[in-house]
């Protein structure tokens, strides 16, 4: 795990005791100030012609529904009582929101540190929390030729909805294959913050040999949450090519091609990884079973899941499967609007979409122009 460099530190620091100095020396400023000073503020009805703009002047009438200052209150009170509301509000300032989530501390993952403008990790206890849109920076869908007219929307993966990442792995004494067991919810998650599913889809067929992945290996679930089915190699290009690409949910981390050390792979074994080194990790592959091909570490399995896992609500009912139609192109605009093409028997369609962890907007349209609209409110 990576920690920031000392010069960092220092330069924080000294930011920090720059803006205190400042603060205690206008607050020693005022504080003299009023210490010189015991006149009372004087009201409009007794203030002289002569009186400079500088002088504080409250007027006779005070509006009933407004905070009023006593007239016997003395200059030194008012000073005194500013000073200390101001050094509340200025060192109040010196804490940022956002830069360690109530859930944990903010910390740095190999692997997810290489996506951290889209990708916070934190850690609280005994798990690692990750929080992400589930949307890769990648484009998406182009390519799939086996579509249940599901399309990609943003998750709330985040706060208590977020990834958990076992800090200490365990072993487990009967470690779980993937074959038969684990065909609902990720087994893993993605550098990207995409959840990684069973290579097997919940019928049991190879998503990636049945057409239904897309260029980068994934496509969405009935709750339009986008998700890979396997090795999401070329994140490697990314991250570093000796750097983690996945953890699974076990704790364990998924490497691609190479070694930590940069050396070739070395045999794996059933669930597609090994002691090396004396330490457990997995690895991504081009054949089945493409990522962890199970579980070698310690996790809890709730009716075919590993548990905990994040949930991701539907908005809509599930899509159908679309014989014959195949996505041809996908844009995105922004972090919510999207527009997928696909052609269905010889026809070019067109559905453009605005999606927010709060609603989605659908728009599509046929080969002939025709279109219709579909809004949905998200729980």
């Amino acid at each position: 795990m990576s920690t920031p460099s000392p010069l960092t530190l220092i330069s924080g620091r000294w930011a920090v005791s720059l803006r205190v100095w400042v603060i205690v020396a206008l607050l020693k400023s005022m504080l003299y100030s009023a210490r010189r000073t015991g006149k009372k503020l004087s009201t409009a009805k007794d203030a002289s012609p002569s009186m400079t703009n500088s002088e504080p002047v409250l007027g006779e009438h005070i509006h009933p529904h407004s905070l009023g200052v006593p007239q016997s209150l003395s200059r030194r009170t008012l000073l005194t009582g500013m000073v200390a509301g101001l050094g509340v509000a200025l060192c109040g300032s010196l804490i940022k929101p956002g830069e360690a989530s109530a859930a944990g501390s903010v910390v740095k993952l190999p692997g997810f540190s290489a996506f951290s403008a889209s990708v916070k990790t934190l850690k609280s206890g005994q798990y690692y929390l990750v929080e992400s849109t589930g949307l890769p920076l990648h484009n998406m869908m182009i390519g799939i030729t086996n579509w249940q007219q599901q399309v990609p929307v943003p998750q709330p993966y985040s706060g208590s909805n977020a990834w958990k990442i076992p800090v200490s792995p365990k072993p487990a004494a009967n470690p779980i294959s993937s074959k038969n067991n684990l065909f609902r919810g990720a087994i893993a998650l993605a550098a990207d913050g995409v959840p990684i599913f069973n290579a097997l889809n919940n019928r049991g067929e190879d998503s990636y040999l049945i057409g239904e992945l897309d260029k980068w290996g994934g496509h969405c679930g009935r709750a339009d949450d986008y998700h890979y089915h396997v090795a999401p190699l070329h994140l490697s290009r990314t991250v570093g090519a000796t750097k983690p690409i996945a953890y699974a949910l076990d704790g364990y981390p998924l490497y691609g091609a190479l070694e930590p050390d940069g050396s070739k792979m070395k045999k794996l074994d059933s669930l597609n990884g090994h002691i090396y080194k004396g330490k457990y990790h997995y690895h991504g592959t081009n054949t089945y079973p493409y990522i962890n091909g199970g579980m070698y570490g310690q996790v809890t399995v709730k009716e075919g899941q590993v548990d905990p896992q994040p949930m991701a609500g539907p908005f809509r009912s599930d899509g159908q499967p679309l014989s014959g139609a195949k996505i041809t192109d996908f844009a995105r605009s922004g972090d919510s609007k999207f527009a997928l093409t696909y052609t269905f028997n010889g026809g070019e369609y067109l559905i453009d979409y605005t999606a927010t962890l709060q609603s989605v907007e659908m728009t599509f349209t046929d080969p002939t122009g025709k279109q219709s609209r579909e809004t949905y409110t998200r729980k």
